[in-house]
């Protein structure tokens, strides 16, 4: 009789809540925007509102339709942080989709002396948004794989010194866009002591407002090198898995799943993410073949056919073998990691941490 009256209890309660719930989204006003403003314009995750399943009540629909414009709010404030420092948000704009993006006569004059500077046309870069859409090379087999929830968290580390500061913020936005929130455990930007005065204060208010507590700053005291900086962040990772990469990349979606899962599987495995390449003139994306990697006879780390099981195997989603690496990116479990020694602080040769690595692994 007891129980009989505590499951009374219990519907009569949810009766009582569902009924208050009702009530309290037939109350709630809708949110109205200024005029001629679009949320949907200016969101790139509007698409929240097409998660909404096929037959959803229409209570939810409601709700999510009302959690998106909500969304759509906080995302106009954080978009104000960007334009501070003359960026660009969103999925449109100049480079949507991976093409090449292109300068007007004047900008090209102005774009002259920060491209000698860096290296790459970081003049365009601030005028592509921070989280430009890019093609989807995957091989089809690889977008249908399913993954467990299980998956370990990984630390996404980059190294940079004197980057430019929007060629670094869109490969955080890349990271976080395209890395499944659960698996991301934090980014670390670890500074091998700039110069640069934007890399300072403004980089740090950027990403303590735009992404509070998900992204660190590491800053060394003094130019340590790039395997000494690797170490730093490694140190201040917390993630079962660490990634290193230059802070200058751009993930695609899915990424994560698959490198995750293989170090799941194997905790003694180094696994290095497929690279495609950006170029520097003009930040097109261009499609490179799946590749192992190999020494020259100098030691020199290149690029060489995958190995002839992996062809026999006909199957594109498939990892491949590799007997070397390169150091630009590479993901590995955090404590196996420190278990091989890490890189060697001393090795100051450009190129050196991929014969080390490689060999120890």
């Amino acid at each position: 009789m007891a129980s009989l009256r505590r499951v009374k209890v219990l519907l009569v309660l949810n009766l009582i809540a569902v009924a208050g719930f009702v009530l309290f989204l037939a109350k709630c006003r809708p949110i109205t925007t200024k005029s001629g403003d679009s949320f949907h314009d200016i969101h790139p995750r509007a698409e929240v509102a097409n998660l909404t399943a096929h037959g959803i009540s229409s209570i939810q629909d409601a709700v999510l339709k009302r959690l998106s414009l909500l969304e759509d709010i906080v995302y106009r404030q954080l978009n104000g942080l960007s334009k501070s420092l003359g960026l660009i948000e969103g999925y449109g704009g100049r480079g949507k989709g991976g093409l090449p993006a292109t300068l007007s006569p004047e900008e090209e004059e102005k774009a002259k002396g920060p491209h000698e500077k860096y290296g790459y046309n970081s003049y365009l870069s601030e005028k592509i948004s921070l989280d430009r859409s890019i093609p989807d090379y995957r091989p089809t087999k690889c977008k249908e794989l399913k993954y467990g929830k299980d998956l370990p968290q990984i630390s996404i580390i980059f190294i940079f010194v004197n980057e430019a500061l929007s060629v670094i913020l869109r490969s955080v936005h890349s990271a976080v866009n395209h890395t499944p929130a659960p698996l991301l455990k934090e980014i670390i930007l670890v500074d091998d002591n700039s110069d640069e005065e934007e890399l300072k204060a403004p980089l740090e208010e950027y990403v303590n407002k735009r992404y509070p507590g998900l992204v660190k700053v590491v800053r060394n005291q003094k130019r340590e090198g790039l395997i000494r900086a690797r170490i730093e962040g490694w140190k201040a990772a917390t993630g079962q898995v660490t990634g290193f990469f230059d802070a200058h990349v751009e993930f695609t979606a899915g990424w994560a799943e698959p490198v995750l899962s293989r170090i799941q599987e194997n905790r003694k495995r180094v696994i290095l993410p497929s690279i495609d390449n950006i170029k520097q003139d003009n930040f097109e994306v261009q499609r490179y073949e799946n590749s192992a990697h190999g020494y020259s006879w100098e030691l020199w780390c290149m690029y060489i056919s995958p190995p002839k099981d992996w062809w026999d195997a006909g199957d594109p989603s498939l990892p491949i073998r590799t007997p070397a690496m390169i150091g630009c990116s590479f993901v590995v479990n955090r404590k196996f990691f420190g278990e091989i020694g890490l890189l060697d602080p001393g090795m100051d040769v450009y190129g050196g941490e991929n014969i080390e690595l490689g060999i120890k692994v």
